[in-house]
């Protein structure tokens, strides 16, 4: 049956009424129309009539939102803008995976032309080049110990080196899961992540789930991630975000779609900038959606709700910004100036919080109709605790696949798990290394019409911010295909291997037997962990034969047996018999697992995440002595 909404209805009868006595009237009289006197009155009566549907419609979707009708009009109609824009790119990203060969060609060659002029294009008469397969067979596979000489100069100013431009920004990895990278990035890297990437998923949105086109608020967990400038006046950023650095979050917020205010993504206190987004957040009672980068982000946030919810509350009552936040006195005034004492929504939100934080969101935000957050790979964890505790009962939507170096993939069906990406053919030229290769200087690497179904490869990219032929370490399992473009699931990153004897177990590998482990204790629900190998622990791994070093944080168990320990190292020898052979012959001593206390990981993120704030991502094989200290010095059985 045909459905339409009361609003449109009354506007639909309207505006046939109108027709229907113009055609009446031009019925009796043939010449009415022609009259020139009667053109602007039917012209009026038309518009006003649009005018009439278009604000039904605007209050329809508003649904008693409180916000001006200067801005529900500006983001009605912005709306309308990005959603055609956002239905275009989607039809060309399905006609680019009809022909993945050509599509994949075209990127490469417009990647080089734009090059050839530099010092590097020269070196590899980037000119000369063609076709894929003379690119390949010139230029080596890199990593980036092959280009860090090169950015350095770029950053300390020196031209045409590595790119044909000044870079956009230069993008600070956190170096968590192995070296410290400073990544160039370029303008045309921004535009594709905006249109290939952020407006294909509103695309996606508007059509999986229906009730985002209502003209709610979303809170975003952004977070400022400047970091100064280099030699050249070059902004230096930390893994900056995925949506800032397309610069849509600065679009969006003056479409007024975030609840949060523009001036905190200027507070460089993570803590204090995590507040201020709850604080907003917690007032309107209409919000829409939770929106962060990872969903690690989302679960802290919960987490900092859970513990700091009675000053939250009382701030809303008393319309101010809690006085024991470290704030500049220009960004406190303009943050005083937009709260008003709210003591009806107090009252709510107390009374929610007493009843405890099971589905707590939903109480909060009755019309909460999505998390859009990625909670795949190692946020998998986050992502699971969400849905079954804070955020129980509202979808998600684990957008896209990006990192430093650009766009790779978007998720064009958020129903499907584990999550799935589709590669962007046109974002960056794209190989992939067999993993039976991975360990190998130069291995062989296929193409994306060359890979096969149900195989995993280590990601290779040339990218429009001067990269060729790069490593990023990211390991891929192919799903299937979208027409002749490959469909990925992320496995784990090459830096995130445990190997003590070179077993080189997985990141994958080993949370499937943490998470059948954790099944098997009674009572116990897995909330954060992670691993280090004994090498850097010294003396204080409490073992001589090599070992894994296993820190948890759960709930609903405080202490384990021995026998419930060893049940982990049980599941991972059934799950890898490499590991399994190690461990008979007595070359891997049994993995020492321990409890950490509540908070725990939360304290450890944010001391690691002061460093790089914007998207930095928790490791789960720790390099570090000084973090691995921490958790030990948190162990509480």
């Amino acid at each position: 049956m045909l459905k339409i909404r009361p609003s449109r209805l009354c506007g639909y009868v309207a505006l046939t009424s109108l027709f229907a006595i113009i055609l009446i009237a031009a019925g009796h009289n043939t010449e009415l129309l022609r009259d020139p006197r009667l053109l602007p009155s039917v012209t009026a009566a038309v518009i006003l009539c649009g005018v009439t549907i278009t604000w039904r419609d605007i209050r329809w979707r508003a649904k008693r939102e409180s916000r001006t009708a200067s801005a529900l009009i500006f983001t009605f109609f912005a709306r309308i803008m990005i959603g055609w824009l956002g239905k275009r790119q989607r039809n060309r990203l399905e006609a680019d995976t009809l022909d993945v060969r050509r599509v994949q060609e075209e990127t490469l060659l417009k990647r080089l032309h734009k090059t050839a002029n530099t010092d590097y294009g020269r070196q590899y008469d980037f000119k000369s080049i063609k076709d894929c397969e003379t690119f390949r067979q010139h230029h080596p596979i890199t990593v980036y110990d092959n280009f860090r000489d090169l950015v350095e100069q770029v950053a300390a100013g020196r031209s045409r080196l590595l790119v044909a431009e000044k870079p956009h920004l230069l993008v600070m990895t956190s170096g968590i899961s192995g070296q410290c990278c400073m990544l160039p990035r370029m303008k045309d890297t921004n535009t594709d992540l905006f249109l290939q990437g952020v407006v294909v998923c509103l695309d996606t949105i508007k059509r999986f789930f229906p009730a985002s086109e209502v003209l709610q608020r979303t809170v975003g967990f952004f977070y400022d991630s400047s970091s100064g400038f280099s030699g050249a006046d070059i902004p230096i950023r930390s893994n900056v975000s995925i949506l800032a650095s397309s610069c849509s979050t600065l679009l969006l917020h003056l479409l007024s779609i975030y609840t949060t205010p523009a001036p905190v993504l200027q507070v460089r206190s993570k803590r204090d900038a995590l507040y201020l987004h709850l604080l907003f957040a917690l007032r309107d009672p209409a919000l829409g959606a939770l929106e962060s980068d990872f969903a690690s982000e989302i679960f802290d946030a919960f987490s900092s709700l859970q513990e700091r919810w009675q000053e939250l509350v009382e701030d809303v009552e008393l319309g101010r910004v809690s006085p024991q936040l470290d704030l500049e006195h220009g960004t406190r005034k303009t943050l005083e100036g937009l709260v008003r004492p709210d003591p009806e929504r107090a009252a709510h939100l107390r009374a929610e919080f007493g009843k405890g934080f099971l589905g707590i969101a939903l109480r909060l935000w009755p019309r909460l109709n999505l998390v859009l957050a990625v909670d795949s790979g190692s946020d998998q964890i986050h992502g699971e605790l969400l849905r079954r505790h804070y955020c129980e009962g509202v979808p998600f939507y684990s957008p896209v696949y990006a990192a430093a170096e650009g766009l790779i993939g978007v998720n064009i069906c958020p129903e499907k798990e584990p999550r799935q990406y589709l590669l962007c053919p046109r974002s960056m030229f794209c190989e992939f290394v067999p993993e039976a290769n991975v360990e190998e200087q130069q291995p062989p690497a296929l193409t994306m019409e060359q890979v096969q179904q149900g195989q995993c490869y280590e990601l290779v990219v040339t990218n429009a911010s001067g990269l060729f032929r790069y490593r990023i370490g990211d390991v891929l399992r192919i799903t299937g295909f979208h027409n002749q473009c490959p469909v990925v699931e992320i496995q784990y990153r090459r830096g995130q291997m445990l190997n003590v004897r070179g077993e080189n177990i997985s990141e994958a590998v080993f949370l499937g037997s943490l998470k059948r482990a954790v099944s098997q204790w009674p009572g116990a629900e897995l909330l954060d962990y992670c691993c280090a190998e004994s090498s850097i622990l010294g003396q204080t791994s409490g073992g001589s034969d090599p070992h894994y070093q296993v820190f948890l944080e759960l709930r609903g168990v405080r202490n384990l047996t021995e026998q419930q320990r060893y049940k982990l190292d049980h599941c991972l020898q059934e799950d890898s018999a490499v590991y399994k052979s190690f461990r008979f012959k007595g070359s891997i001593g049994p993995m020492r697992v321990q409890l950490v206390g509540r908070g725990a990981f939360l304290e450890l993120r944010s001391s690691l995440s002061a460093l790089s704030p914007a998207t930095f991502k928790m490791p789960r094989v720790l390099r570090s002595k000084e973090c691995a200290d921490f958790l030990l010095r948190r162990t509480i059985s």
